[in-house]
């Protein structure tokens, strides 16, 4: 049966617009969008959705998400994962290697899409590991990778420390076409530490990570990019340090691109006052002044993708004292609220968040999606940016529950999913 969905605005992330648009599924495609009709009904053969009052937006895609399977299925699983990306508006999914086995075989990467058949919820993109076992030795096969379905590599969770070998991956994955996600941090300069270092570790008595462990790496690959003339991605930017580092490198004209995540433009190293493990994070919250300039750079174009590093933990890695505690927040169902208040403090446009929360993933990583078009595949999420309520640990889809921002009020928020036409989530009246 086709769906109308009526009376709803509809944002177009490329334009940078938002207009009132009715829209027709059938097929699993979007086969009209057009001005409303006055009329109630266009036949008796269409589900009708009502829109009205809310936002219809291209389904969201997280180009950085954890999702622990194989190996760690205590802690999220290809399933549960999913769950926690429809109920937040996302309809695809990339998910890191370092899982147990490392995802540095094709048989790994085909083992993740077969679980995510299914799983039968959203799309999954695997990212295969750069190094064999992630040990920053070898190079894996990144053409066997990407035959068995990898959208890019990456030893996210550990820096390639081996400035040789991170040139040597650059190259390789652009000849292979394949995106290089980098996580950049110093473990010599990083090692101990559990917060940043400033302030407030130094009140609480907790060993810190400077900023510059960061940033020293962000130099090192803008320097790689340079030199190869080959393209590098930058994961889960912190610090104002970093951002400058690529503002400037972009306006050289060197081929890199960032992201950063709603807990790095929402959450500063106060956070931590009290010893709340979920506000433990790998790069870790940083200054006040480290949050401007994340927003400064999300809306001058500098930051061009927002994505969740959806890390979730069982209570066996979080409650525990906080230098025992593991590294990692879940984002999955808290993303969309937290980057609509981008929108609510004039940061940036509605069109412009979702375009970083679609468009840009999914051009970046050379897949369908995030934008809205007739013929397309009917990807989707339908929002309501003005709904309040408090985020209940019960109504967490994901199978963990590591997020500081249980308890909060949260507003703005997804109220369907729909994946190839097919209504995979929608809100309980």
């Amino acid at each position: 049966m086709a769906i109308w969905i009526k009376g709803g605005r509809v944002v177009d992330p490329v334009r940078g617009t938002t207009k009132k648009r009715d829209i027709i599924v059938e097929r699993g495609r979007i086969a009209e969008m057009l001005p409303p009709k006055k009329h109630k009904s266009r036949g008796p053969r269409l589900r009708e959705i009502d829109a009205t009052g809310k936002v219809v937006i291209p389904g969201l895609i997280d180009m950085h998400v954890h999702l622990r399977e194989p190996g760690h299925e205590y802690k999220e699983t290809i399933a549960t994962g999913g769950m926690a990306g429809v109920k937040g508006g996302f309809t695809g999914l990339a998910c890191m290697p370092n899982t147990d086995p490392v995802n540095d075989a094709s048989a790994v990467t085909q083992f993740i899409l077969q679980q995510a058949r299914a799983a039968n919820l959203l799309r999954i993109y695997p990212v295969a590991a750069i190094s064999q076992g992630q040990k920053g030795k070898k190079l894996t096969d990144f053409g066997d990778l990407k035959e068995a379905g990898a959208v890019g590599v990456s030893d996210d969770g550990l820096p390639v420390v081996q400035s040789d070998l991170m040139r040597r991956a650059m190259e390789y994955a652009q000849y292979q076409g394949l995106v290089v996600i980098s996580h950049c941090e110093d473990l010599h300069l990083s090692a101990g530490g559990v917060m940043h270092e400033g302030v407030v570790s130094t009140q609480i008595g907790l060993p810190g990570i400077p900023a510059a462990s960061e940033e020293i790496m962000v130099y090192r690959d803008i320097g790689l990019a340079k030199l190869t003339r080959s393209p590098v991605h930058i994961a889960h930017v912190s610090t104002a340090g970093s951002v400058n580092l690529i503002k400037q490198a972009k306006a050289e004209g060197i081929s890199v691109t960032a992201e950063t995540a709603p807990h790095y433009f929402t959450l500063d190293h106060s956070a931590v006052i009290g010893y709340d493990t979920n506000a433990k994070m790998n790069p870790p919250l940083r200054t006040p002044e480290d949050v401007e300039i994340i927003k400064r750079g999300l809306a001058d174009g500098t930051i061009d993708i927002i994505a969740t590093d959806h890390a979730p933990h069982s209570p066996l890695e979080k409650d525990v004292e906080f230098d025992r505690a593991a590294f990692g927040i879940t984002g999955l169902e808290t993303a969309l609220p937290l980057s609509l208040a981008l929108v609510r403090q004039g940061v940036l446009t509605l069109p412009e968040a979702i375009r970083k929360l679609s468009y840009e993933p999914a051009a970046l990583l050379g897949i369908e999606g995030g934008y809205l078009k007739e013929g397309m595949v009917a990807d989707l999420a339908i929002i309501d940016p003005h709904i309040e309520y408090v985020l209940d640990e019960k109504d967490i889809q994901s199978k963990s529950k590591n997020t500081p921002f249980i308890g909060k009020t949260l507003k703005g928020g997804n109220t369907l999913t729909m994946v190839g036409g097919r209504i995979v989530w929608k809100r309980s009246p």
